[in-house]
C-alpha cells in the first residue's frame, strides 16, 4: 500500500515583514536589553509573542502602559499618527517595525486626502492595520468590511473617489469588491500597485494549486491572523473538501485525517518554519510520509530593520570593539 501523501504550499510561512519585525525585537532586547516593550502584538501569532515574552519582551495595548523613557516597538501592522505623538510626549524610544508593505498603503491614503478624495478603505473594521491605516486621514477614510459593505457607502463627490486596501485580504474577494465600488463609482481611482501584498497573494496562489487534490488543507496560523484566516478560506474556495486552522500541531484532530488521503500544509506569513515542521512530523506519524512540495513562486524579497535601531547596532558594536 502507497503512504498517504502531503502536498505541501510554498511559499508558506514567515514574510520579509514579520521576519522584519520579529527581528527587530529580538535585536531590541540585544542592544538594550530587557525589558522592550511592544504596543499590540508584533504579529498576530501566538508561539511568536510567547517566545518574545520569555525572552523579556512586554506587550502592551498602548502607550500609556509603557514607563516614560522606555523601548517600545511598534507592530507589522502600523499605528496611527497619534500614536507616534504620543509617544514622543512620553519621551519614549521608538521602534517603528510598521511592515514596508503597510507604509506604502498609509502614502497612498495621506496623498489621496492631500489631493481630496474620499478613500474607501477595503479591510476589516477593527482589525489594527486598518485602525493605523484609517488614522492616516480619518476625516478622508470610510472602511469597507468587504462586498456586501459597498451598497452602505456614501461620498462627498462621486468624482473623486479612491479605493485602498488591507494587505492580508483575500485577492479575490478585494477584487469582488472592487467591482462592486465600480459599479457605483465608474471614476473610482485605484493605488498605484496592488496594496496586498505580495506575501499574502503569493500564499493564496500555492493554497489554490494544492486544494483540488486535497481531502484536508491543514492552515498553521492564528485565529487573529487575517491572512492566515484567508487561507483556509482560499483552500475550502478552491475544491479542498475540508480545511482547519491550527497555531500548533498537537491541535491536528485524529478524526480530521480518518478518510484521507492527500493532506495539504501550508502557514500564514507570520508563522515560524518550525511550527509547519512539527505539523508535518504529526502527519508522518499517522501516515502521511510522502511530501512533495508545491511552489506557486520563489520570494526573495528582504527588508532592512528599522533605520532608528540599525544605528544602535552599529554604536553597540563600536563600543564592543
Amino acid at each position: 500500500m502507497s503512504p498517504k501523501r502531503v502536498l505541501l504550499a510554498r511559499p508558506h510561512g514567515y514574510c520579509a515583514g514579520v521576519d522584519r519585525a520579529v527581528q527587530a525585537v529580538e535585536k531590541a532586547l540585544d542592544v538594550y536589553g530587557p525589558p522592550v516593550y511592544v504596543r499590540k502584538e508584533i504579529v498576530h501569532n501566538r508561539h511568536v509573542v510567547e517566545t518574545l515574552k520569555a525572552r523579556g519582551a512586554v506587550f502592551v495595548e498602548d502607550n500609556h502602559e509603557v514607563p516614560e523613557g522606555a523601548v517600545v516597538v511598534f507592530s507589522a501592522h502600523g499605528v496611527a499618527p497619534e500614536v507616534h505623538s504620543s509617544a514622543a510626549a512620553r519621551a519614549l524610544r521608538t521602534i517603528d517595525a510598521t511592515c514596508p508593505l503597510v507604509t506604502k498603503v498609509h502614502n497612498e491614503a495621506r496623498r489621496f486626502a492631500a489631493e481630496d478624495y474620499d478613500i474607501l478603505l477595503i479591510g476589516h473594521q477593527g482589525h489594527e492595520e486598518v485602525v493605523g491605516t484609517t488614522g492616516q486621514a480619518p476625516d478622508r477614510i470610510h472602511v469597507v468590511d468587504g462586498p456586501q459593505d459597498v451598497a452602505g457607502v456614501t461620498v462627498r463627490d462621486p468624482a473623486k473617489v479612491a479605493w485602498l486596501s488591507q494587505t492580508t485580504l483575500s485577492v479575490d474577494e478585494t477584487m469582488q469588491a472592487v467591482e462592486r465600488l465600480r459599479e457605483r463609482f465608474p471614476l473610482l481611482q485605484s493605488p498605484p500597485s496592488d496594496d496586498i501584498c505580495y506575501a499574502t497573494q503569493n500564499r493564496q496562489q500555492a493554497v489554490k494549486q494544492i486544494a483540488p487534490s486535497c481531502d484536508v488543507v491543514v492552515v498553521v496560523g492564528s485565529g487573529n491572523s487575517s491572512n492566515s484566516l484567508r487561507l483556509r478560506e482560499v483552500a475550502l474556495g478552491a475544491g479542498a473538501r475540508a480545511a482547519y486552522l491550527v497555531d500548533f500541531a498537537h491541535q491536528i484532530d485524529e478524526t480530521w485525517l480518518l478518510e484521507a488521503d492527500t493532506v495539504g500544509v501550508t502557514a500564514g506569513a507570520s508563522v515560524p518554519a518550525g511550527l509547519v515542521e512539527d505539523v508535518l512530523d504529526r502527519l508522518a506519524g499517522h501516515g502521511f510520509t510522502d511530501v512533495s512540495e508545491v511552489a506557486a513562486t520563489r520570494e526573495t524579497t528582504v527588508f532592512a530593520l528599522p533605520q532608528e535601531l540599525r544605528a544602535d547596532i552599529r554604536r553597540s558594536r563600536t563600543r564592543e570593539d
